[in-house]
Order: C-alpha cells, then structure tokens, then sequence
C-alpha cells in the first residue's frame, strides 16, 4: 500500500525568510524552507513502534530517462559508499555520516542491524510513461526493483515533471505491498528523487544554486561538477535516513504522521558547524577544484550531505 502521496502536502513551516533545503515526509516529501529552529526540535523523536529494517538491505537504483554514465556513477558510488565494508581511505566519509542512523535502533533496544548494499540498476531511458508522472506511477517504477528487503530508489531525468516537483518537493519516500512468497505479503521502501537542473535547481540544488528567496549569496561549487545531480544525493541521502528510521509510516519522526520530521528533516539547511541560514556551515573546499563538500565516498569522489538529528544527543550532527 502506498503510504506517500495520499497524505496532504501539509509541512511543517517554519518561515521563507530564506530558502533552504527541506525535507518534509508524507512520508517525505523534501521541501526548500527557512531554516529556524523550533523548541519542539530539541526532543527526541519519538519512535512509534512500528518495524525497522534488518539485515542486508539492498538499494536498487531504477533510472528513468536520459541518464549520463558518470551521472549514474555519481549516485551508484554514493550509495556503496554508505557501507562500512568498503570504507572510504579519507576521512570524514559517507560511511561515518550514515552510522548516526544505527542509534535510532539501539535506541529502540533493537538487535537488528541494518546494512545496505548497491543492487541491481533498472534503465528506462526511452520514457515509456512520458514524461509527466503521478505518483501512482511513481510507485509502479519502484516495483520493478526487488520487493523484499530493498529499498526502490526512483531517479527521475531533469526533462522529467513529477507531480508537486519544483511545487512543493523534490522527492518522497513511502512504502508498497511487494512479493507474496509462502502466503506472506512483503512490502518494500521506496524513493523517488527528481533531477532539478533545468526546472528548479534553485528549489531543490541549494546550495549549489542560489536560492530561489532569501538572501543572494554566490553559489557553491558542486563536489562532481553536476549541480542537479549533486542536488539529488543531498535529496537522495535525506530520504535514505528517513526510510532507515522511518519505513513504514510508524517508526521514528515528530510531529504530525502526515507531515513529520525525521532524521534529515528535522535539521534543515544545516551541512557543517557554523550553519545559520543561508549558509551551510563551515565546509571542506577542495583546493583543486573550488567545490565545497563534508564527507569523502569511494573511488575518490566527494559529497555534500545533510546533518541528521542525534537520539544520543538529541541535537543535529554534522561530520565537520
């Protein structure tokens, strides 16, 4: 059963005195807000005992329309490069950022683990339900990767128009009854993450885009060159942490079931110590290329990802 987009697009708004990267889950639906801190988001999230992933996960990767090799290796490294069996040999790496989600389930007396690999990559470039989609069919492409144990990342080209994209979000996660196998209905996660280059990169690639409102200040230089796809793994690992903490609907988040803040959401446009908006934070810049970036992945590559919110500490952290 889709959980995503039958809930309102309702969110929690703090203000449009800037424009910041937001995501609001219903389940998640990642929105550009201000960035103001609320009292309430200094609580600890409350986990509303609902079930968390275990064991091997894997991330299946299902490319709609015209995708560039080294776009999608972008993305395919990211993703293995969450994994701590394949650490990165620099240092802060994605691998570190990704174990904050592990206190959600010690938090919740859990044993399991979670661990989450690369699986198998779906390539539909000859748009074979056009270019504009509801999120009906949204899911209808996510169900063409694994149905139990997977997470169904949707990755959709920037001549692509999504329904509430560019509007409201820049991607949403959910869940779907999957496989039946022995009588018992699975069901699988879900992403879905739009390429906003040429539609909205000042909405959904901040801050490698000036923003849309709020204060004008030059643009950061994007770790891979690709400003709307490097907007997507900001995106793309926000709504990672949600589905890790939150699923189904009933596991870790604040507020509202169908306007929540989770893990990512819940510490909006912070990216390094020293954030206020409008500004990331104080990041790591490479000399070479002048790109601003927090965590090191595989293969040499640089990322830029969101704080994520702390249980231990009940604050938001940031690798630098």
């Amino acid at each position: 059963m889709s959980s995503s987009l039958s809930c309102k697009s309702t969110h929690f708004i703090l203000s449009f005195f800037v424009l910041i990267s937001f995501i609001n889950v219903c389940f998640a639906s990642r929105k550009l807000t201000a960035l103001v801190q609320d009292p309430q988001m200094q609580q600890l999230l409350k986990y509303h005992k609902g079930a968390l992933f275990s064991g091997k996960i894997n991330v299946n990767l299902i490319w709609y329309g015209k995708f560039k090799p080294s776009q999608r290796a972008i993305v395919s490294d990211f993703i293995t490069s969450l994994s701590t069996s394949t650490p990165s040999n620099a240092h802060p790496s994605i691998a570190q950022w990704w174990k904050t989600t592990e206190k959600y389930y010690h938090l919740a007396n859990s044993k399991k683990t979670l661990s989450l690999s690369l699986g198998k990559q779906v390539l539909l470039e000859n748009y074979s339900l056009g270019k504009s989609l509801t999120q009906k069919q949204i899911v209808q492409l996510a169900s063409k990767g694994e149905q139990k144990d997977a997470i169904n990342v949707v990755l959709t080209a920037s001549d692509v128009d999504v329904d509430g994209f560019c509007v409201n979000r820049c991607g949403t996660h959910g869940s779907s009854k999957g496989a039946i196998i022995k009588g018992k209905t699975y069901k699988f996660a879900y992403i879905w993450v739009g390429n906003s280059e040429t539609q909205c990169p000042g909405y959904c690639a901040w801050p490698f885009h000036q923003p849309i409102y709020g204060p004008q200040s030059p643009p950061l230089g994007a770790p891979n060159n690709d400003v709307g796809v490097d907007g997507m793994v900001i995106n793309l690992a926000s709504l990672l942490a949600g589905t890790a903490t939150n699923p189904f609907g009933n596991g870790y988040y604040q507020g509202e079931a169908d306007a929540p803040l989770e893990a990512a959401s819940a510490c909006p446009g912070v990216y390094a110590k020293g954030a206020y908006p409008g500004y990331a934070g104080d990041l790591l810049v490479d000399k070479t290329t002048g790109a601003s970036y927090n965590a090191h992945g595989i293969n040499g590559r640089k990322y830029l990802v969101p704080a994520l919110y702390d249980p231990a500490t009940s604050s938001c952290s940031t690798l630098i």
